[in-house]
């Protein structure tokens, strides 16, 4: 990596082949580098030298664990080419120390030794005393050997571990035979243990040593932890952080990558044009999460969970219906009060069964369309709570039957006060086409046909609970499925045909003589009713789920308070605060002036 912009240089090389790589930085006068050395070059004591501190300080990696070797170093001050002549290990590293040739021949064109070399003066790692690295690998592995063979030549004949139980010759030892003791081995030094696992490899040991500046301004190797392979997973590393000092003698750890990696919640974007470590952090979609730094995907969440707000786990959708919240509450409060202010109406018709403004106009259809109002004011609580099958059920055929059988209602009182003045005229006998038996014939055959058409939906293709997660895909909205749209609509226009047609009815009789003419108030309830039902329509369709249901039931309430209080206020009025007008004369408009 040869970037003058880098900030962090990695380097696996060993020693002589990163000499010509850094001087070449020292030329282009690069400083601030923090280096992170493999174990060849971390212990490199050639790069001691105080010229090397301004590029090389703060250098940390991984260094073979050093120990303690008795009497190395006088064992070494007697090393020399004239001790061992016939040793060719020792001709071949005073050459390589050197360059030069302890008994210079015709094969080997190097110039002679002078004989005054000493081994303890060469700046190399094999030849540190104090704390040897290399050559404490080197003293562990002899040891190694020798236990080997210790154990070896111990074997007992027939209890050896080859086949037939046999034992190696100490006369004539195959390296396999060896192999098998080494990988067996076990021992300590200085209170290390040395095995082997299944795979030959050692336990391992190292120090991290970290480049600092010593007090003459060299280069010191400092050791700021260790790594033990005999530890727990995870518990292998030991760091002094506050023992490191990084490039330019900085205690903050440098900066090495390009961006910052990426908090969970966040994915990688990488940026155009540019090197593959510089990138943005893009917060992952709605729906989408990651757990973990430096995604470079975000993860879809199931079905029925939604990413939390930091975009980091994945969390069950919350689930909405119309239930008793201040919505449902005030839409309950509305239900329950109408059904009571129903009720107390029908409480003073009874009271007042035999005056005349109760009587003149049917008082039993009056207490049928009371009691189908009750029904109506009640339904609605059908349409709060959660959604089930027998709920969703109800909720449209309980409705649309109560509705059609207080409309019914309100078209035989229609028919029966137009057929009342009409028979009033010469020739004209209608009422006995409308006595009482026929009135519930009507109002029988009308609501019939609403039963039919509801049950037929239930068998065909009744309502049913569904799961609306298309409306807002981080809830799950329960709400009731119609089941047949036509049906639905059917029910719908079959209540508006009634309402219709007891519109132009009591529309024809509403200048009929009489101080009292109920068609009048009849022609204001149907007005409302349409009006309700006609905005209902678009509402219903824009509005979502548990608003839907909300909008419904609104509906069913408004509609029915319409119809109460123009049907049933006039007459309550006179019953209870004008009891003097409640008498046929008066209603008929025959009283004396």
């Amino acid at each position: 990596m040869r970037s003058s912009s880098a900030k962090v240089v990695v380097v696996f090389a060993g020693q002589g082949a990163m000499t010509p790589f850094l001087r070449d930085y020292m030329t282009q006068n690069i400083t601030g580098i923090q280096w992170v050395a493999s174990e060849a070059l971390v212990t490199a004591s050639v790069f001691s030298g105080r010229e090397y501190y301004p590029y090389m300080g703060g250098t940390i990696g991984f260094g073979i664990k050093k120990g303690h070797i008795s009497r190395l170093g006088d064992f070494l001050q007697t090393v020399n080419p004239k001790r061992y002549p016939d040793n060719v290990l020792v001709h071949e590293l005073w050459e390589s120390l050197y360059g030069c040739s302890p008994f210079p021949s015709s094969v080997t064109p190097m110039p002679p030794c002078s004989g005054q070399e000493t081994l303890l003066e060469q700046n190399s790692a094999y030849m540190n005393t104090s704390s040897p690295r290399v050559a404490y690998n080197v003293y562990k592995a002899v040891y190694a050997i020798a236990h080997s063979l210790h154990n070896l030549l111990l074997c007992q004949p027939g209890r050896g571990p080859f086949q037939n139980n046999s034992c190696a010759q100490s006369n004539n030892i195959h390296p396999w035979q060896l192999q098998h003791y080494l990988q067996e081995v076990n021992f300590q030094i200085a209170g290390e243990e040395v095995d082997f696992d299944a795979k030959g490899d050692s336990v391992p040991y190292y120090d991290i040593i970290n480049w600092q500046r010593g007090p003459e301004g060299n280069i010191e190797f400092v050791n700021v932890g260790l790594f033990d392979g005999t530890k727990a997973v995870g518990e292998e590393l030991l760091i002094q952080e506050d023992g490191i000092k990084w490039a330019g003698h900085q205690s903050e750890v440098p900066v090495s990558v390009c961006s910052a990696s990426c908090l969970p919640g966040f994915r990688k974007a990488v940026r155009r044009g540019e090197p593959i470590c510089c990138f943005d952090c893009v917060p992952c979609d709605s729906g989408k999460i990651t757990n973990q730094t430096t995604s470079v995907d975000c993860t879809i969440c199931p079905e029925d969970f939604w990413s939390n707000k930091d975009r980091t786990a994945c969390i069950s959708k919350k689930v909405e219906y119309l239930t008793f919240d201040s919505l449902g509450i005030a839409l309950t409060v509305m239900s329950v009060v109408g059904a009571c202010f129903t009720l107390a109406v029908c409480g003073v018709f009874f009271c007042h069964r035999h005056t005349a403004i109760v009587r003149v106009n049917n008082s039993e259809l009056s207490f049928f369309i009371l009691f189908a109002l009750t029904l109506c004011f009640l339904c609605s609580l059908l349409f709060i709570g959660k959604p089930t099958y027998w709920s969703c059920m109800l909720r449209h055929t309980a409705f649309s039957i109560t509705f059609s059988l207080c409309i019914s209602c309100i078209l035989g009182k229609t028919l029966v006060v137009l057929a009342a003045f009409t028979a009033t005229r010469p020739g004209h006998n209608i009422m006995k086409w409308l006595g009482p038996k026929q009135q519930r014939t009507i109002i029988s055959s009308c609501t019939l046909v609403q039963v039919v058409i509801c049950a037929a939906w239930l068998i065909d293709v009744p309502p049913f609970p569904s799961r609306n997660t298309q409306y807002e895909h981080s809830k799950i909205i329960l709400e009731c499925s119609v089941g047949s749209s036509l049906a639905f609509w059917c029910v719908l226009g079959y209540i508006g045909l009634q309402a219709c047609l007891c519109f132009v009815l009591a529309f024809l009789a509403r200048k009929l003589p009489g101080n009292f003419n109920e068609a009048k108030f009849i022609t204001f309830s149907m007005l409302i009713f349409c009006a309700v039902w006609l905005a209902f329509i678009p509402a219903y369709i824009s509005s979502p789920g548990n608003y839907a249901d909300a909008v419904e039931s609104f509906a069913i309430l408004a509609s029915s308070f319409g119809l109460l209080f123009c049907l049933f206020a006039p007459k309550s009025y006179i019953i209870l605060l004008k009891p003097e007008k409640n008498t046929k004369q008066h209603l008929m408009g025959k009283e004396n002036k």
